[in-house]
């Protein structure tokens, strides 16, 4: 059993930020059920769906790695006999999740208001751009577009280029990250007070929450603390530096690290007792880190990170995905797992962050055909007979 088993998750989401939130649900054990349009299913199933470097039996990357552990059931939520499927399953379900634009769920009958009246106890999550309320909530936007408004791109790039996006997609993945605690957060509150309610998740919201302290420093001082490359603006040494092979960090937080560092290297000039403190180290950047990069190119990186861990100073090599993947710690932590898609295939893909110690269990179901549970989830979540199944299916109102 997984922690999450007792949970059934009606999932509407599609694209990235929804379908990451409801993939943790799925991986703690959610019975998490994906309603697709018939005929062409969520959107999602498309993406690279041909490309053939990176799609394995007609699923691309996006749709492999975030319906693993999900079911499939088709309903024609336009009708209004589809929306009355629907709502016999709602009867028996926790939560509904969709990262539509504000209106749509009340549109097609899956918002709050209107679920509720038929299960008091059901939980809803909308995860948009920009939340359900406020002047700006009618606006589309992507990954891109919350990274830019939520102020992290200003605070992304070399100090005199220009602003960069993250790499990863934090704009996206922030918002699904969010709905699946605020999702919990419901759950737990529900065992209290017996009903359910409605959660509210804005990517905007995602990005400046995640602004943290810097935001803090920027409303107690009115200075945007800036670009800053690979480096810190507080601590010094912080940064990335080129080796003879791949380039290697070092953190020096603390004036015991620089202590630990400058005896390493046996530098007299870095050990001039002036920069002990982090603020003259600060004052004397540039210095620093152009000695330190003289030092570090004349090794590979592998040379200083065995020099550097055993002195315990914080240090780590900028991997590239190959190295990352391939990392002793990330495969003992069982962050890259195989799944063994319907064909027989194996698919490897990242795994399961939560580790929990009462709950070591860790599965992965192939993600599902379009519409491959949806006799099963009729019949059992919602209480139907064959014969009725037979008849939704023959005026289309499944499939």
């Amino acid at each position: 059993m997984k922690p999450l088993s007792d949970l059934i998750v009606l999932d509407f989401t599609h694209m990235l930020s929804g379908p990451y939130g409801t993939m943790l649900l799925a991986d703690l054990g959610a019975q998490t059920i994906k309603i697709e349009p018939p005929g062409t299913g969520e959107g999602t199933r498309k993406l690279l769906a041909r490309d053939p470097e990176n799609s394995r039996d007609g699923m691309g990357a996006y749709f492999l790695t975030l319906a693993r552990n999900k079911r499939s059931v088709c309903i024609d939520m336009k009708s209004e006999e589809g929306r009355a499927v629907f709502y016999r399953l709602v009867r028996n379900a926790d939560v509904i999740v969709e990262n539509f634009s504000p209106g749509v769920a009340k549109r097609i009958g899956i918002d709050y208001e209107t679920v509720s009246a038929i299960n008091p106890r059901i939980i809803t999550c909308s995860i948009s751009g920009f939340g359900n309320d406020g002047p700006g909530k009618n606006r589309p936007a992507f990954d891109m577009v919350a990274q830019g408004m939520g102020g992290g791109m200003s605070l992304t790039g070399e100090a005199d280029g220009r602003p960069l996006r993250a790499g990863i997609p934090i704009g996206d993945l922030g918002g699904g990250l969010l709905g699946a605690i605020g999702i919990l957060s419901a759950v737990h509150a529900r065992a209290t007070t017996g009903r359910g309610q409605h959660v509210d998740i804005s990517m905007l919201d995602a990005q400046i929450s995640m602004l943290n302290y810097m935001a803090t420093m920027y409303l107690l001082s009115g200075k945007s603390p800036g670009r800053a490359g690979n480096g810190h603006f507080v601590h010094v040494p912080y940064d990335t530096y080129r080796t003879a092979s791949r380039d290697l960090i070092i953190a020096v937080i603390t004036d015991n690290f620089w202590t630990a560092l400058v005896d390493m290297l046996g530098d007299p000039d870095l050990a001039d007792p002036k920069f002990a403190g982090q603020p003259a180290r600060l004052a004397d950047k540039d210095f620093i880190n152009g000695r330190l990069q003289e030092h570090f190119m004349r090794h590979p990186c592998e040379h200083w990170l065995t020099l550097l861990e055993q002195r315990r100073i914080p240090c780590a090599p900028v991997n590239d995905l190959s190295h990352a993947l391939n990392d002793e710690q990330v495969r003992a932590r069982n962050m890259v797992v195989s799944v063994a898609l319907g064909s027989g295939k194996v698919v490897e893909m990242p795994g399961n962050p939560v580790k929990m110690s009462d709950y070591a269990e860790e599965s992965y179901s192939s993600p599902p055909t379009l519409g491959a549970d949806t006799d099963d989830v009729m019949q059992t979540l919602g209480g139907m007979s064959s014969a009725e199944i037979a008849a939704l299916r023959q005026q289309g109102v499944i499939a």
